[in-house]
Parts: structure tokens; sequence; C-alpha cells
């Protein structure tokens, strides 16, 4: 069975996931104003400057002790509350696009992200995708967050976490896609046979264009709710949605056919 897997910040979101919730978690008093605008530079220097290794694990180290002692099911309640208006005006319309075709195509569909999996999980299924891979803290026997990094789903690992999943759901990874803008996962975009740059850093750029892969850009942020337009007195919504997604399903099947025929 087919598969694609999609990074998620700057792939399917035009933001850092971490960054886009810093207002919800300050009005639920777990940060600062300071923080939030700590959380504010780091998304603008993320944006223009591209991930690096280092980057990511001060990143990584900073939430670690930024959510130590943070109520695992509180969080969650947070981001599934502030899901409609943090995230979703901030998706890409070319990425839901592309969900649509694989999910029309009858490939299964995965968010991959070293993002938390408290933010990733609720994301992945308010977009009715098929499941996630994401960073898992070590939450205590009280449900709290002990500063500690279960796993993290960054560069190999998390081509690792994916040739779990295709061993146990049974997807072949030849025959799959992976979409990311970061050089850092590499090792996620080698582990697929149709490897998509999005929105690629430079490092990344060049590597597409040394292997000659596809390379895409995502430029239109959406709402979910503003791609459901009115219909027409001879079209309802609901036809009209399934005419969108099997349009998408065909361009995604023209894509995979056209990448086999190189």
């Amino acid at each position: 069975m087919r598969a694609a897997f999609f990074d998620l910040d700057k792939t399917v979101i035009a933001k850092a996931s971490i960054a886009a919730f810093g207002r919800p978690l300050y009005r639920g008093g777990l940060i600062n104003r300071r923080l939030v605008v700590r959380a504010v530079a780091s998304q603008l220097i993320y944006l223009h400057l591209g991930a690096s290794e280092q980057k990511l694990a001060r990143i990584r180290e900073s939430i670690l002790m930024l959510t130590k002692g943070w109520d695992h099911d509180q969080i969650r309640e947070i981001v599934r509350e502030a899901l409609e208006e943090t995230v979703e005006p901030i998706i890409y319309a070319e990425a839901l696009d592309l969900i649509e075709g694989h999910r029309a195509a009858g490939h299964k569909v995965y968010l991959v992200s070293a993002s938390p999996e408290v933010i990733v999980q609720p994301l992945a299924e308010h977009l009715g995708v098929d499941g996630s891979i994401a960073s898992r803290p070590v939450v205590d026997d009280e449900g709290r967050y002990t500063g500690e990094m279960d796993f993290y789903a960054y560069g190999p690992f998390k081509a690792d976490a994916m040739r779990e999943l295709a061993a146990r759901e049974g997807l072949d990874l030849e025959d799959s896609s992976a979409y990311s803008d970061s050089y850092t996962d590499l090792p996620m975009l080698e582990a697929v046979g149709h490897p998509v740059a999005v929105n690629p850093d430079r490092v990344l750029a060049k590597v597409a264009k040394e292997r000659d892969w596809e390379v895409m850009q995502f430029t239109k942020p959406v709402r979910l709710r503003d791609r459901v337009g009115v219909p027409s007195l001879s079209m309802t919504a609901t036809a009209a949605g399934i005419m969108a997604a099997a349009s998408a399903g065909a361009l995604v099947a023209w894509r995979l056919a056209r990448r086999t025929a190189r």
C-alpha cells in the first residue's frame, strides 16, 4: 500500500507549530509574555534562516525546560481548543490539495514532525489523516512532563519511525511519497521512492537539484472552512467535495506516474 508522509512546519503549515501556540499557552497561564516574544523571535529566525541541527537542538532543549511540570491533559485541551484560531489560518492550500489527492487515490497519509505529539496528533485528527509521527516527552505518574524526551522525531529517527510504521501497516515505502522543507529531513525523504522538496531551504534545494527530485512551492495559507464554497443550484456541497477530491486524486496519480516514467 502506498503512503504519503508530510513534514508539518513550513510544509503543511506556514509557521513553526510550537511558536504558533504561544498565545494560547500564554492565555492558559503556562508561559509569560517574555516567552511569547522569544517564541516569535525564534519563529522569525526559523522562517528566514531555516533549520539546522544546532538550532533544532537548542529549540528541543528549550522546549523540554519550558514544558517541565506542565500537565499533559491540560496542554492537549488547550491545543484542541486553539486549533481553529491558531492553525487553520496558516494551513497551506497546496498541502491540503495533496493530502486530499493522496486520500482520494487510496493512499495512507501521515504527519511527521519533531513537534510534541500533544500538538501533532490533534492536528492530524483535525485534518482527517491516518496518523502521525511526533516527539514524545516523558510524562510522570501524575501526568506531568518531566523535562526529558522519550522519543525525538528528528533526522534519522523520523526515517526509523517511518520504517517501523511501514512494517506494522504493510506500507510500501519505495512506492510512497514524502514532503519536507528542510535538509534535516533528508533521511525522511530518502526513505521513500518519491521525495518532494517543499519550500526547500538552500541545502535541500541543492540536493533536490542534484538528485532530480521534484520541488514544489506552497504559498497560499487558507482556512479549512474557506475551502467549502457556496454550492450552485445544480451542485450540492457534498458533490463539490467529491469532485474536488477526485480531481486532486487524478493529479496525484498523474504526478506519481510521471515520476515512475523518468
